[in-house]
């Protein structure tokens, strides 16, 4: 029987260890999450797709893993998608799906490796959560937009009792960036999980 994950990835701390988890879970992440019915890619690419008209603009999907949400970006109608990870291992998964014009391999401990502007639209689907990503990326991915770019990203139930991730959504809306889809729904509903889908334009 394959390990299962989802019960460690919350409790995970630290950019190496969970480099490793998720590395360890590339073969089974697909298998274990669609077991649980995995639905927070499509709701945050059908939300992209809704604020964006033109889908030939390059959609950068951070913390893009085995490519779940390049593919549900494509369903979306979306054309050029670019991919980027941690773990090396679940972007080779993501790899064999050519849903991605290009795959970078992150090194957390350096600064992120695009240039302010480079992309319009920016996704981080079920990343920014314990377990993921800290709360402070959400400041990071807006700040690389363009003004009058798009950031659109998940926050899970775990993330939303956690008082540090709901401020950094108010210090957005603070800062006037326009806040465009606010949708809670199901994300793991085989586990009784619904995560909050955000889509910010940058003010």
């Amino acid at each position: 029987m394959a390990e299962k994950y989802l019960d460690k990835v919350y409790q995970t701390t630290g950019k190496d260890a969970q480099r490793d988890l998720y590395d360890a879970w590339s073969t089974t992440y697909d298998d274990e999450v669609g077991e649980h019915g995995y639905l927070t890619p499509r709701r945050v690419a059908d939300a992209m797709g809704r604020c964006i008209s033109d889908k030939t603009t390059p959609i950068l999907d951070y913390g893009c893993g085995t490519g779940l949400g390049g593919t549900a970006l494509r369903d979306a109608g979306f054309k050029t998608c670019d991919g980027a990870d941690p773990a090396a291992e679940m972007l080779a998964v993501a790899q064999e799906k050519k849903m991605y014009r290009t795959l970078t391999t992150l090194d957390l401990s350096r600064p992120l490796p695009f240039t302010q502007g480079q992309y319009a639209a920016i996704v981080a689907i079920g990343v920014i959560s314990t377990g993921a990503g800290p709360a402070s990326l959400m400041d990071t991915l807006i700040d690389l937009l363009p003004t009058g770019g798009y950031l659109g990203f998940s926050l899970n139930d775990h993330a939303l009792a956690d008082e540090s991730y709901t401020a950094r959504v108010k210090a957005l809306e603070a800062a006037d960036h326009r806040k465009l889809v606010e949708d809670y729904g199901e994300h793991l509903p085989g586990l009784d999980l619904k995560s909050m889908v955000y889509v910010f334009e940058k003010a």
